[in-house]
């Protein structure tokens, strides 16, 4: 299902939007993020796909690959360690806590008792237990009846205590925030609520580091398109907010995909306000299976998506495939369930010429799409893939030797 976004704007990024998420805040994150250790220093790959493109009918095919973010293997490593150091530095301003002093666990002793609770679908929770580990404060991590106990076992190598509920999404969320009420323990989630916005509003300036890379890599160059992943919409608003305030009204189309169970931000732009999905969320796109989409990261998406649509589960598991191939050109990538989603999307779109005409996507357009994360649950990976992600990898790391080897040819 594709929807255009009647309340789309082609102004400059409004004031109000930019004193709660703005370029100069996602610098100084970037900043401070340099001093983690759990991160790739050198950032991730902006790979050009040329012959995906040509076999899609598009000029130019770009995708960011997140999957070498860290051993975390997923983009949330730039937003969790960010909520958690200002949600310190807030909570402590007594103590001068120097930003890069709690990433590199300086004050732990310091922060023995003070725990921090959240929800997730994996990769949110995995970063917070992380980012805990790091600081040095112990992390609870409310996990729902989805979530495989592959991605259960990864967050809880960084010594956080699980809790299992029964349900999906949404209920683990209240369910953190029942145990947080009763153990005065900190919610660090991703999502917003009543009263509670500085958190998700942190997470989502992280964002902007994967935004500040892309323009870097680009180097002068520019897209016409993005496709964002959906969720409760935190991504989306980090980058889609970014992207506003330094292109202006010249900024690229940008389309939000999510699986048609769990379309809470295409239930919104119907109703024009942050809503909830009218489907039964469970998605085999287990970081998008979200059911209420977060009225922060709406404030963000109400006007700054032109587009949204859902997939189908087949639709990502057919875009995984895509990816993992690789081509004679195309470097063969590991890309998870939920990473795949703009990639699924575009696919979808261009087998409609309506709507690609409605889209704006033709053999002009220059696409962005973000990879999210990499084989977070191996297991769950090798079943929809036909092929292990080591074997991928392998095949990976064949092509670009052989691409080195061409290149000193030439």
């Amino acid at each position: 299902m594709l929807i255009a976004n009647p309340n789309a704007s082609r102004t400059a990024y409004p004031e109000n939007l930019k004193a709660i998420l703005n370029i100069q805040a996602a610098v100084e994150s970037r900043a401070w993020l340099a001093h983690w250790n759990a991160l790739n220093p050198s950032g991730t790959p902006l790979f050009n796909l040329p012959d995906l493109a040509a076999n899609l009918g598009v000029a130019e095919l770009l995708v960011k690959d997140e999957s070498s973010r860290s051993e975390l293997g997923s983009f949330k490593a730039l937003g969790a360690p960010i909520a958690l150091v200002r949600l310190i530095l807030r909570r402590f301003p007594e103590q001068r806590f120097e930003p890069q002093g709690l990433l590199t666990g300086e004050y732990r002793d310091a922060l023995a008792d003070f725990t921090v609770i959240s929800a997730t679908d994996g990769n949110h929770g995995r970063a917070l237990a992380a980012a805990a580990h790091s600081i040095g404060c112990p992390c609870v991590i409310v996990l729902h009846a989805n979530v495989s106990r592959e991605r259960e076992q990864a967050i809880a190598a960084y010594g956080a205590q699980i809790v299992r509920v029964p349900g999906n999404y949404d209920e683990s969320v209240e369910e953190a925030a029942a145990l947080a009420i009763k153990h005065h323990w900190q919610v660090v989630s991703d999502t917003s609520y009543e009263g509670y916005e500085e958190i998700p509003r942190d997470v989502m300036q992280g964002y902007g580091t994967l935004a500040a890379e892309i323009i870097e890599q680009l180097d002068g160059r520019t897209f016409t398109h993005v496709f964002l992943q959906g969720g409760v919409g935190g991504l989306a608003a980090g980058l889609a907010s970014y992207f506003w305030e330094l292109y202006g009204p010249a900024r690229p189309a940008m389309i939000v995909v999510e699986p048609q169970q769990a379309d809470c931000l295409l239930q919104s732009a119907l109703s024009g306000h942050a809503a909830k999905t009218q489907g039964s969320v469970d998605s085999v796109m287990a970081g998008l299976a979200c059911g209420e989409t977060s009225p922060l990261a709406w404030k963000f998406l109400h006007g700054s998506i032109d587009h949204f649509m859902t997939i189908e589960d087949q639709d990502a598991v057919n875009a995984m495939r895509v990816l993992a191939a690789g081509s004679e050109r195309d470097i063969p990538l590991i890309a998870g369930e939920s990473a795949v989603a703009g990639l699924a999307g575009l696919i979808q779109l261009l087998k409609s010429p309506h709507h690609a005409a409605e889209v704006g996507i033709d053999e002009h357009a220059r696409v962005l799409l973000i990879s999210t994360e990499g084989a977070t649950a191996p297991a769950v990976y090798s079943e929809l893939v036909g092929e292990s992600a080591q074997s991928v990898l392998q095949r990976q790391q064949r092509w670009s030797f052989q691409q080195r080897n061409q290149t000193r040819l030439n």
